[in-house]
């Protein structure tokens, strides 16, 4: 009997300490951890991906499992401190860029990434965060990408009130800015006419019911509370801790080779973030043309086989 229990011991210790299908639990500041997930194996090409939200997961980035390992690309899920597979966070003291700037240099140096072969892609919130990563260690990046995302909170607000709105019927924007001024965001109308007027426009342009289900999960595990306080409850431009925010003057500082991809139909101007790209020293841009702000799933062998050619380029 002894010996049958320590066999069931050893067997749990081998499976336990496996792979584990390359998930790897990090410890940061704070006695937190934060999930990450390897998937692949090269020394040159290591790309860490930065999912949007705040708070939402890495769940929507799943699409590029079938692209990557083809490409013989090593690539690195990561769910931020407060979302799904992470430690939760409920504190507004965590919410801040330059805490989240630290937690993605804690995740770089534990998982071995180096300048050498480190590829940082960041997707909407993701991206302003790898553009304020990159502002202080950028000494550590081979290369960045910024998807969907533009430089300047402001410039968003602007284009989301002055662009997108006015491609909405007259009475539907003027229904929906009637439940936002009067911050009704729960009505289950105010939603009724964002689906088929605004995320099946400039989200993700599929009809809403025959959305993926890693895009539907994405959503379903967003932490709320992070995502409302920093973005906002409006889908018409951010309104929370993230409002000012602006870096259009500091582009030029990012040396680094850098990727920027926009998207015809997102709720992101794609002029504008054709124009970051030219500030960008050594900038390159992409345009998905019958993408949306989930560019990566409504024209995806645009947006994978762009990704896939630039990293491939520092070889």
């Amino acid at each position: 009997m002894k010996n049958i229990f320590l066999l069931a011991l050893i067997l749990s210790l081998f499976f336990s300490c496996d792979t584990n299908d390359g998930v790897r639990m990090i410890e940061i500041n704070g006695g937190h951890k934060v999930w990450t997930k390897k998937i692949g194996d090269n020394p040159d090409i290591k790309l860490l991906l930065l999912h949007g939200g705040p708070g939402a997961t890495h769940e929507y980035f799943k699409i590029l499992d079938q692209y990557f390992p083809q490409e013989n690309i090593e690539y690195y899920y990561y769910d931020q401190f407060g979302s799904f597979n992470s430690d939760p966070s409920n504190n507004p003291s965590d919410w801040t860029i330059d805490r989240f700037v630290e937690e993605v240099e804690t995740v770089r140096k534990e998982l071995g990434l180096t300048s050498s072969n480190f590829y940082l892609l960041g997707h909407s919130w993701g991206g302003l965060l790898a553009m304020e990563y990159a502002l202080k260690y950028q000494q550590n990046i081979k290369g960045l990408i910024i998807s969907n995302m533009m430089a300047s909170i402001p410039d968003y607000n602007n284009f989301a009130s002055n662009v997108l709105g006015p491609q909405m019927p007259a009475d539907v924007l003027a229904e929906i800015r009637e439940f936002e001024e009067s911050k009704d965001y729960g009505n289950p109308r105010y939603m009724e006419l964002l689906i088929p007027h605004h995320y099946e426009e400039h989200v993700l342009r599929i009809p809403a019911d025959k959305w993926p289900e890693e895009v539907n999960n994405a959503f379903a595990n967003i932490n709320q509370e992070m995502y409302v306080a920093m973005q906002g409850p409006s889908e018409f431009g951010a309104s929370g801790l993230l409002e000012f925010w602006d870096v259009k003057d500091r582009l030029s500082e990012i040396k680094t080779p850098t990727l920027v991809i926009g998207a015809t139909h997102d709720t992101m101007d794609p002029d504008h973030m054709e124009w970051m790209s030219n500030e960008f020293p050594n900038g390159s841009f992409l345009l998905c043309e019958q993408g949306s702000h989930m560019a990566m799933w409504d024209d995806p062998d645009v947006y994978a086989q762009g990704l896939i050619d630039f990293v491939k380029k520092g070889q």
